[in-house]
């Protein structure tokens, strides 16, 4: 069940989900780097308002949310790229089709896992949208969006990601 195929021209074509996978990726990096980007602008900005001038109240609590979507969604990109440390000593001793049942069960557990995190993301959001952030005072609707909308996309790549496995030659 590869989720890449050949047209008539013998170029590689990709299934939806896994192109949608790609997308959403490439638009998570662009918005990692913005975050992160974000993160040491405001810190910078603070350090000098801190020194001449007064303190900026907002700046460490728009940071920590920064900090805490840019783990989330590095996460995210982590599953995209397979690049998450894994300690494979057992399963790299496996006969083949065992690695692939092990790499699914890894696979599912993930997916079971990032859909209660979007699952009860979306539940907190919705059960503390009259709380506001202290400093900045926004809802908290819109510092909670971050776990559905993060857990949604590793979910798409999480599930992707099973072409891939099952697609293997192992």
């Amino acid at each position: 069940m590869d989720q890449k195929s050949t047209d008539e021209r013998g170029e590689t074509k990709r299934s939806p989900l896994l192109r949608l996978s790609d997308n959403l990726n490439m638009v998570s990096e662009a918005v990692l780097f913005i975050m992160m980007t974000g993160m040491i602008a405001v810190t910078t900005l603070q350090v000098i308002c801190r020194i001449f001038f007064d303190a900026l109240i907002w700046s460490e609590e728009l940071t920590t949310y920064f900090l805490v979507a840019a783990s989330l969604l590095g996460a995210a990109v982590g599953f995209k790229r397979g690049a998450h440390i894994a300690v494979t000593f057992l399963a790299d001793r496996l006969p083949a089709p065992l690695r692939k049942a092990t790499a699914l069960l890894v696979q599912t557990l993930a997916v079971v896992f990032f859909a209660v995190v979007a699952f009860y993301g979306a539940e907190l959001m919705k059960s503390e949208a009259m709380q506001t952030t202290p400093a900045m005072g926004i809802s908290m609707t819109w510092v909670y969006l971050m776990y559905p909308v993060i857990g949604g996309i590793t979910l798409v790549h999480l599930i992707a990601g099973f072409g891939e496995i099952l697609g293997r030659r192992s």
